[in-house]
């Protein structure tokens, strides 16, 4: 399968980011930024343009201002007029720095957004790229019910009807905060790191039935739902199997994958009388000790004498 990018508009950067617009096309609201990597063209400026990726933001700070006002005017125009020969998506001047007037003519004839920012240069560039891999990242849509748990951000699944949506609302009632309820948006922001949220539509709904619809929000306050979380744990609520062989130890790590990321992996046998959202939290805590390299089976199989191998699985691939 093809991977499908995804694009954010020239404007939410502006607004993001709060940035001076020198020269603005007209349709500068439609335009769509679409590569997570920006660039600094100093190599460029200098005449070198192999492997240069003009759908880059190109970002102007002190050692470029500084290496354009060491050339003679004709010549600065010469290189400028290289770059935006590339049709480059903008061009941003960090640090509130001046701009040259050979910019603007070129921002004009090329028809492309010529920016500045009053930010210092590193500090923009990394706010920048943290933006866009947040916005750009690739992502998928999961029935589910994501909560945050003493800090970890648990992705509980499982069957229609099985408890995910009752078993959330027990996590709220005991401090805890609702994420996304149902349909659950997981991006890719890193090659690490999965961050999943609700879409806007429904977010702070919940579906209990017999009940019907709760504003979690509305009900519990504005303590009990946060927008995003990072996912730390993914847990399956499955109705419990007699003759299936359940983990009792949890010597062993498994783990699942979505979007290429792994993510620890449990299944939870839900039957009458187990109190869901105290085995939850026991997880999310004993999640949190194994990150920080600490797994009870292991050490109780080492008082009791017993070697042991630990092995990592990974159950089951999400397709992207």
């Amino acid at each position: 399968m093809s991977e499908h990018k995804f694009k954010v508009p020239l404007k939410s950067i502006i607004d993001e980011f709060s940035l001076e617009a020198i020269n603005l096309p007209a349709d500068a609201d439609t335009r769509l930024i679409e590569e997570t990597e920006i660039n600094r063209p100093g190599l460029q400026l200098a005449g070198f343009y192999e492997y240069f990726n003009p759908e880059r933001i190109q970002i102007v700070g002190k050692a470029e201002f500084a290496f354009l006002a060491g050339l003679d005017e004709n010549v600065r125009r010469e290189r400028l007029d290289m770059l935006f020969a590339q049709h480059i998506p903008a061009l941003i001047i960090s640090r509130e720095l001046p701009y040259f007037n050979e910019m603007v003519e070129l921002s004009k004839t090329y028809d492309i957004p010529l920016l500045r920012s009053k930010d210092g240069t590193s500090s923009f560039m990394a706010a920048l790229i943290a933006f866009l891999n947040l916005n750009l990242a690739p992502r998928i849509t999961r029935h589910g019910v994501l909560i945050e748990i003493y800090g970890e951000g648990v992705l509980i699944l499982g069957e229609s009807g099985v408890g995910k949506s009752e078993t959330a609302v027990e996590l709220i009632k005991r401090g805890h905060r609702l994420v996304a309820d149902d349909a659950v948006e997981i991006k890719k922001v890193s090659n690490i790191s999965l961050v999943g949220s609700s879409p806007e539509n429904i977010r702070h709904f919940l579906e209990l039935r017999g009940i019907g619809i709760v504003n979690a929000r509305r009900l519990f306050g504005m303590g009990a739902v946060k927008l995003t979380e990072k996912i730390d744990m993914v847990v399956e609520m499955e109705p419990w199997d007699s003759e299936k062989v359940y983990d009792r130890m949890g010597v062993d790590n498994e783990y699942t994958s979505i979007l290429g990321v792994k993510v620890p992996y449990l299944v939870i046998p839900v039957k009458p009388g187990r109190n869901l959202a105290v085995i939850l939290e026991v997880a999310a805590m004993n999640n949190r000790q194994k990150k920080m390299g600490y797994n009870a089976a292991q050490e109780l199989l080492e008082n009791l004498g017993m070697a042991y191998e630990k092995k990592d699985t990974v159950k089951k691939w999400d397709v992207y």
